[in-house]
C-alpha cells in the first residue's frame, strides 16, 4: 500500500487527485495540505510514502517545500505542474533539486478524470514509490570546468564539419537530471551528432534543451522538422512528436511526425533508435538511461544488429531501473556503467 500526501492550494485539484488515487486498491491518500508549511507539519504525523506537490502555492511554494522535504525526509516527491513554459522551468528546477517526476496538470482540472490520464497518474505514483531515492549525488565539475570554452562554441549554422558517429540517447523518469551528468561533459569538438528522446510534454522539452545548452560545450536545441544533423550538436525530440533521423544524400535529417503513440509514448525512444539503425555510412551509439517501462529495448536490438555500440545505465545510479533493465535483458548491451561513466564511455568510443 502506497501512502500519499497531496499538497495543493486548489481544493478542486486536491479532490480530483484524491478521487483518482483512491480508485486504486494499492494507494491510500492519508491526507491533504493546502501549502508547503502545512505539508511539513503533517509529514511526521501522517508518515506518507510519497508526496504530490503543487508548484505555485501561498505561504510556502513547491520549490521551497521540496528543498525542506529533501533535506529532512527520505521521501519521493512528484510535482504537479501546469503545461506552461513558466511551470516547465520551475518543474525542471524541482527535478534538479530532488523531485522524482511530475504530473502535468491540464488547464481544466476536471480533465484529470479522463481514463488515460488517470492510469498515467496512478502508474507514476506506484513507480515513484519504488524508486531509488538514495541515488548518491555525483561529483560534478564546476560550471567553469564544464564550460571549458562555451562562449566560443560555434552556432548550429556554423558547424559544417563532417562527423563519424550518431549518438542516440533515451531516458524517462530521472532523465532530466541524469542528462545534466552526461551532455555537459561531452567536448565541443566531439566527432558526433547527438539525438535524444526524453519523455516529456511540449514546452518542457524546449526548456530542457535550453537548460542543457546553457551548461554544455556542445549546442543543444529542441529538434525541428528538417534540421540537418551537424557535428557537436544535440537535438532533443519535442514533446508529443516522434523524432526520426533519415538519410538525404550525404545529410542526416530530422523528421518529426504525429504517428500513434507507442505504448502511450510520443516521442518514443524505439522510434528514434530504429530510424538511426537504418542509416548507412555512419557509426552508431545507443544509450539507455534511467526511466520507467521498456521504451528503447527494441531500438537497442536494432542498433546492435546494425553494428552499433550500446550502453545502459546501471541499477545503482538509476532513479528507476525499468528502461535500462529492459535493454540489458535483450542481451544487446555492450557496456553497463554508472551514470558518471556514461560520458567517458561515449568519448572513449568516439575517440575525440
Amino acid at each position: 500500500m502506497v501512502r500519499v500526501l497531496i499538497v495543493d492550494d486548489s481544493l478542486f485539484a486536491r479532490k480530483i487527485l484524491t478521487d483518482i488515487l483512491s480508485s486504486d486498491d494499492d494507494i491510500l491518500v492519508v491526507g491533504e495540505a493546502k501549502n508547503g508549511k502545512e505539508a511539513l507539519e503533517k509529514i511526521p504525523v501522517l508518515k506518507p510514502d510519497l508526496i504530490t506537490l503543487d508548484i505555485v502555492m501561498p505561504v510556502m511554494d513547491g520549490i521551497a517545500t521540496l528543498e525542506k522535504i529533501v533535506s529532512q525526509y527520505n521521501l519521493p516527491v512528484i510535482m504537479v505542474s501546469n503545461l506552461t513554459q513558466e511551470d516547465a522551468i520551475f518543474t525542471l528546477e524541482a527535478l534538479d533539486k530532488g523531485a522524482i517526476d511530475f504530473i502535468p496538470k491540464p488547464n481544466n482540472i476536471f480533465s484529470l478524470n479522463k481514463q488515460t490520464i488517470r492510469s498515467q497518474i496512478i502508474d507514476k505514483i506506484k513507480m515513484a514509490a519504488k524508486c531509488n531515492v538514495n541515488v548518491k549525488p555525483i561529483m560534478r565539475a564546476s560550471d567553469d570546468a564544464i564550460k571549458e570554452s562555451i562562449t566560443s562554441k560555434s552556432s548550429l549554422k556554423d558547424s559544417k564539419d563532417g562527423f563519424d558517429y550518431i549518438i542516440a540517447i533515451g531516458s524517462s523518469t530521472g532523465g532530466p537530471k541524469a542528462l545534466q551528468q552526461v551532455i555537459p561533459l561531452l567536448p565541443k569538438d566531439i566527432n558526433a551528432s547527438i539525438v535524444i528522446v526524453q519523455h516529456m510534454p511540449p514546452k518542457f522539452t524546449k526548456s530542457l534543451a535550453e537548460r542543457l545548452n546553457n551548461i554544455s560545450n556542445i549546442n543543444v536545441k529542441e529538434g525541428e522538422d528538417g534540421d540537418i544533423l551537424t557535428k557537436g550538436n544535440c537535438y532533443i525530440a519535442p514533446g508529443d512528436f516522434h523524432m526520426e533521423v533519415v538519410q538525404r544524400g550525404k545529410d542526416y535529417v530530422i523528421r518529426l511526425n504525429k504517428d500513434e503513440p507507442i505504448k502511450g509514448l510520443r516521442p518514443s525512444v524505439d522510434v528514434l533508435m530504429n530510424s538511426v539503425a537504418k542509416l548507412d555510412g555512419i557509426n552508431k551509439i545507443g544509450v539507455i538511461m534511467t526511466g520507467m517501462g521498456a521504451d528503447g529495448s527494441k531500438g537497442i536490438i536494432s542498433l546492435k544488429k546494425s553494428n552499433g555500440f550500446t550502453i545502459a545505465q546501471d541499477e545503482e545510479s538509476s532513479v528507476i531501473f525499468g528502461m535500462p533493465k529492459a535493454a540489458i535483458n535483450t542481451n544487446c548491451i555492450d557496456k553497463i556503467v554508472p551514470l558518471n561513466h556514461i560520458a567517458d564511455e561515449i568519448i572513449r568510443k568516439v575517440e575525440v
